[in-house]
């Protein structure tokens, strides 16, 4: 009979554990958490301390009842649920709920950043008491999500329509977005130019493309192009002009490796260079990190942990990969210290960087063994790895000034002369040189004119988030932490706050009725300093140099005082449905405005008794330029806001920005608002002018 239980979270690790620890060790799961917050209230007793009333979660009872058995048989219990937070309050809620604490059995806490034989065995030698400072920065976040969520999300039922939410991280990542998207809204493009000029060299077949960057002396130094008119005077001045070498730099520059993956830096470049969601990622992450069947091998888990935001990386490790670096590549290719990245205060360094278990594991030897996800995701992992400690790539770059007249033309151009990582990871960033080197370019070189190429340019806006982007400035302003940032944009998809199309995020026309709501009754909510302090205080939970009841004392009465005064101000409101001038053709009533998962449409009032609904179009008073009909408001599938044609499907006018009735004095096409100004629907025209105040006002 087995002597010791070992208790871990995922039914996947535990075929994988059972065979590193042998017919002494059972190893059961609990399927992650046992104990929570009741889901009919708030479970947090205000009025005593701010205690949490745990229960236990339905459907975990059969688990409990079996751990239990376990345990009666059992001489020590080792509790070995994940290197984090979670996993710490995880192993705490299992004490208490299997009642470990009268018991008298030797209860212990194990954790492993990697699921293999040597780390499970080592964990064993390094058996500890469970951290209740990290319990207690699981509580604390826990109560605060808790608060917001269950006091918040109520008022949003009253304002808008049942099933919305509130939460701490993801009403400030709404808020983000929304503040993009109006940032994207009131930019307006500003035209500039650009002018290179094709040179001739002898000997060479391909001509220079040189650039234009200003004249030589005065205040247009380096000044833009800002017009046709400005160009076309440039190059009349250019073709009589002799072009001469004025000066020429060679040098060396160098690449720096990159960094092994966070939590963060992973999402991202999966996004990037796999397409992957931020939640696909971590699901197939999770899967290699649990254990996969490797022919020969059997069950491994062949990355570390995944949760994570340090760069750190085990002595075991460094010293593995300096070995199959060399011995693979050479030694001039291993990078002395791999990359480094300076200490932040943000980061929790308990875990290692996600990286191989086995950095000999190649990921073609182990392609037949994983699904094509999988393989990709692991190749991605064991290149960025191994390039982190790799040397750093070497550029020969040369840099020419050119003048002509009195104007400035520059060339740059760059080879690699040791291409160090890039000979196992490029991230996509690599651009290919227009000029290839040129050697034997001197201040003697005859440069001959061929062609000059002046091309029309606009201003672009901010471009709008990706999942990936997303989660890069959700970690570079301390929102959230690695084991939340798919979870919360997860979470805004899912009540179609913003709505996804090909990459990029879109706020719905839900998503800003809540952000605005959210703003406007609990701006500290939304406030990304705020909610950036929070983590601090968490984090200093967790370093036990912050009580965390304190946190959570701290918090709870401004949010109860905003929530009663937005309680307040709600009762002063009907909350009606808006009267739309529709009659329902079944019963003759005036049809409501109702909100769905597409934002608004018509329903009859007389429901239950009359189910009609139909789709609602906004007419905004605007003739279509193709047809003559209306034009009105509409929504893509997903939720995007759009301007299209009535008449549609035998009209396909749409635009994004408000169309207007006024036609471009330039170009003849319609205009659009944007912010405070109207600029012209043409791709090629960049006519614009400021909107009256009469125009704003409307």
């Amino acid at each position: 009979m087995a002597k010791y239980l070992v208790i871990v979270e995922s039914p996947a690790k535990v075929k994988t554990i059972k065979k590193f620890l042998g017919p002494n060790y059972e190893v059961a799961a609990s399927n992650g958490h046992v104990r929570d917050l009741p889901k009919s209230r708030l479970g947090i007793d205000v009025e005593h301390d701010f205690e949490p009333k745990y229960i236990t979660i339905r459907g975990k009872g059969d688990i409990l009842a079996n751990l239990r058995k376990e345990v009666k048989k059992a001489e020590k219990i080792y509790l070995a649920t994940d290197p984090d937070r979670e996993g710490e309050a995880i192993s705490w809620h299992l004490y208490f709920a299997l009642n470990l604490q009268t018991k008298g059995k030797n209860v212990y806490r194990i954790t492993f950043n990697e699921i293999t034989k040597n780390a499970v065995k080592e964990s064993l030698k390094n058996a500890r008491e469970i951290d209740m400072d990290l319990v207690n920065a699981q509580q604390a976040r826990r109560c605060l999500d808790r608060m917001v969520g269950y006091r918040i999300s109520p008022l949003l039922w009253a304002k808008v329509k049942r099933g919305l939410s509130a939460g701490r991280v993801q009403s400030v990542a709404l808020r983000i977005i929304c503040d993009r998207e109006d940032e994207i809204n009131a930019f307006v493009p500003e035209e500039y130019w650009t002018l290179d000029a094709a040179l001739a060299i002898p000997g060479e077949k391909k001509p220079l493309i040189a650039k234009y960057v200003g004249r030589q002396n005065g205040e247009d130094k380096n000044a833009a192009i800002t017009s046709q008119t400005e160009a076309d005077q440039i190059k009349k001045e250019v073709e009589k002009a002799k072009f001469q070498v004025a000066e020429i730099k060679k040098g060396e520059r160098t690449k720096k490796a990159p960094l092994p993956f966070t939590t963060s830096t992973l999402q991202q470049e999966a996004s990037k260079m796999l397409n992957f969601s931020t939640q696909k990622t971590m699901r197939i992450a999770q899967q290699l990190y649990e254990g996969v069947d490797i022919k020969g091998s059997g069950t491994v888990g062949i990355i570390t942990y995944l949760r994570t935001d340090s760069t750190r990386v085990a002595e075991e490790a460094e010293l593995a990969s300096e070995q199959y670096i060399t011995d693979k590549y050479g030694a001039q290719y291993y990078g002395e210290n791999g990359a480094k990245k300076k200490n932040d205060q943000k980061i929790q360094d308990a875990h290692e960087a996600i990286r191989p278990t086995d950095v000999s594991r190649m990921p073609l030897e182990i392609k037949e063994s994983l699904s094509r996800d999988q393989f990709r995701l692991y190749q991605l992992i064991w290149k960025r790895f191994l390039a982190s400690r790799m040397a750093p790539a070497k550029y020969a770059t040369v840099s020419v000034k050119i003048t002509a007249g009195d104007h400035r033309f520059s060339v740059a151009a760059s080879k690699i002369s040791f291409d160090g990582f890039l000979s196992v990871y490029t991230d996509g960033e690599e651009k290919e040189e227009s000029n290839t080197l040129i050697k034997e370019l001197d201040e003697k070189t005859k440069l001959t004119l061929e062609d000059l190429d002046a091309k029309q340019h606009f201003t672009q806006p901010p471009a709008h988030f990706t999942e990936a982007s997303l989660v890069r400035t959700l970690e570079e302003q301390g929102i959230g932490r690695p084991s939340t940032y798919a979870p919360t944009i997860t979470t805004i998809l899912a009540r179609r706050y913003i709505a996804k199309e090909a990459k990029n995020l879109y706020v719905t026309e839900l998503g800003e009725v809540v952000n605005n709501i959210m703003k406007d009754a609990f701006p500290t909510i939304v406030d990304v300093n705020f909610t950036a302090n929070m983590e601090a205080l968490l984090d200093g939970v967790e370093e036990g140099t912050v009580k965390w009841k304190s946190v959570i004392s701290n918090f709870y009465p401004d949010l109860d005082e905003a929530v009663q005064k937005a309680e307040e101000e709600l009762a002063q409101v009907k909350i009606a449905d808006e009267e739309s001038e529709e009659i329902c053709e079944n019963c003759g009533r005036k049809m409501v405005f109702k909100y769905g998962p597409h934002g608004r449409f018509l329903a009859c009032p007389g429901f239950p008794e009359c189910r009609n609904t139909k789709p609602y179009f906004e007419k905004i008073g605007v003739t279509c330029p193709k047809c003559g009909g209306d034009i009105v408001l509409k929504k893509t599938r997903k939720g995007r806001k759009y301007f299209g044609c009535m008449n549609n499907p035998d009209c396909d006018f749409m635009v994004w920005q408000k169309p207007t009735n006024e036609k471009c004095p330039e170009c003849g096409s319609i205009l659009l608002e944007k912010g405070k100004q109207l600029v012209c629907s043409g791709e090629d025209c960049g006519y614009h002018r400021e909107r009256t105040q009469t125009e704003q006002s409307e």
